[in-house]
């Protein structure tokens, strides 16, 4: 009796090493877990950012007032008989004069 209770002793340290430190542990659990947890989280913002880029691909496939907002936006153009005047912030200035 006393031998097979040494041997169960044994295998159960061994499978408890095993549990804890071995491969596939609970640690590398948790870290896997943690990771998964990092990752959807970037999915999500990657989701979001696609929304609104299919958005903005869809609102330039179907109307012109978005082309006409990233031409003045983007490429600074204006319309006939249109004045265009650019407003620097008073904080900008300062620093530029600064610098």
């Amino acid at each position: 009796m006393r031998v097979f209770t040494v041997i169960l002793l044994i295998l159960l340290v061994l499978l408890q090493y095993r549990l804890w430190l071995g491969k596939n542990s609970v640690s590398d659990y948790l870290t896997l877990k943690e990771n998964l947890v990092r990752q959807q989280s970037a999915n999500a913002e990657l989701q979001q950012r696609n929304k609104l880029l299919f958005a903005d691909t869809d609102d330039l496939k179907l109307g012109l007032e978005a082309i006409e907002e990233r031409a003045r936006n983007e490429l600074g153009m204006i319309k006939e008989n249109e004045m265009f005047f650019r407003l620097i912030p008073k904080e900008s200035r300062t620093r530029n004069v600064t610098n």
